[in-house]
């Protein structure tokens, strides 16, 4: 479905225009039109490609989806893809938005995502100095816009991580909080995925060899890789940290299964030695010690139940009880 489709002139909206007459706005100099699509059909983008000139093999790309953060030159348009990343209940909700760029032409299809762009857009009519630069300024309000979402997901991230922290030396919880990790491990993956590719998307936007549409935004292209290398710290700082807090609940892991066999082989030693000597005056022989005294049945129970106090509290005092 198309959200809004709109003419500029020198930075400042002109009117909300019918698709069909795209081409006609795009012939008039100093005007470009900023068109945003959520889940089109492919009758639409196959009337997109042709009020805009797009390559089949973008279009295809923007239609099939599931593509990896890039940007592509056809000609004189560019063809980037971002991730959109929604946090859901214990995951991470991965949509996209494929930007087609032209010198006078900015076109969204954003797929599988809620995350909507009319924030970027009223933030951009506010600035129409900023805005004068035309569908390079988009782009980059595009990409920030995208990229500053990332910011509050790894922050949740480095919380729950600092959460699971503070109960891996609890008892008990080691398996549970291996768990966990890797259920962060594997959402922080799709953050790393995401913003990875990107920033080496950023890089071909500020340095090198421009793209004439980003002529004149370079600094503002700029901003945005910063920010990607610092979400990709972020992403390895808690990867590193995950990885490292495996290692500790494992450990605490062995440890607990070596105490509960100390315990178990403890316990076996003592019934161990009360059943030996249960089975030596269990012997049925008739020339045995103490056979016919008053007192020797007391007497075994005493030695027995003694011999067990005695290994009792030796393992007791070792910490092996």
């Amino acid at each position: 479905m198309i959200i809004n489709c709109v003419a500029y002139d020198n930075g400042r909206k002109l009117a909300d225009i019918p698709v069909d007459d795209i081409s006609d706005w795009l012939r008039r100099p100093d005007c470009f039109v900023w068109v945003a699509l959520r889940d089109p059909s492919a009758e639409e983008l196959a009337q997109m490609q042709q009020e805009f000139g797009l390559h089949e093999l973008a279009v295809e790309d923007a239609r099939k989806g599931h593509q990896r953060p890039k940007i592509e030159e056809y000609g004189d348009t560019l063809f980037v893809v971002l991730h959109l990343l929604e946090p859901g209940e214990d995951t991470v909700q991965v949509g996209e938005v494929a930007i087609f760029v032209g010198h006078n032409f900015v076109l969204s299809v954003r797929t599988r995502s809620n995350q909507g762009f009319l924030g970027v857009r009223e933030r951009c009519e506010r600035e129409p100095l900023l805005l004068r630069h035309g569908a390079g300024f988009v782009l980059y309000a595009l990409m920030d816009a995208v990229v500053d979402r990332y910011f509050p997901l790894l922050d949740a991230f480095e919380s729950e991580l600092d959460e699971i922290e503070g109960q891996i030396f609890e008892r008990g919880a080691a398996r549970g909080n291996i768990e966990r990790l890797y259920a962060l491990k594997r959402r922080t993956s799709l953050l790393r995925h995401a913003a990875g590719p990107l920033l080496e998307v950023a890089g071909k936007l500020h340095g090198g060899r421009v793209p004439e549409v980003c002529t004149g935004a370079q600094e503002y292209f700029r901003d945005v890789h910063d920010h990607l290398a610092r979400i990709q710290g972020g992403i390895d700082a808690v990867r590193d940290t995950i990885g490292t807090a495996i290692q500790v609940n494992l450990s605490m892991v062995t440890i607990e299964e070596s105490e509960t066999t100390k315990r178990l082989a403890a316990w076996a030693a003592i019934f161990a030695v009360s059943t030996a000597l249960a089975g030596i005056w269990g012997m049925n022989f008739e020339h045995m010690p103490e056979l016919k005294w008053a007192f020797g049945y007391p007497m075994a129970l005493a030695v027995i139940f003694s011999a067990g106090a005695v290994l009792y509290w030796r393992f007791r005092k070792t910490g092996w009880l």
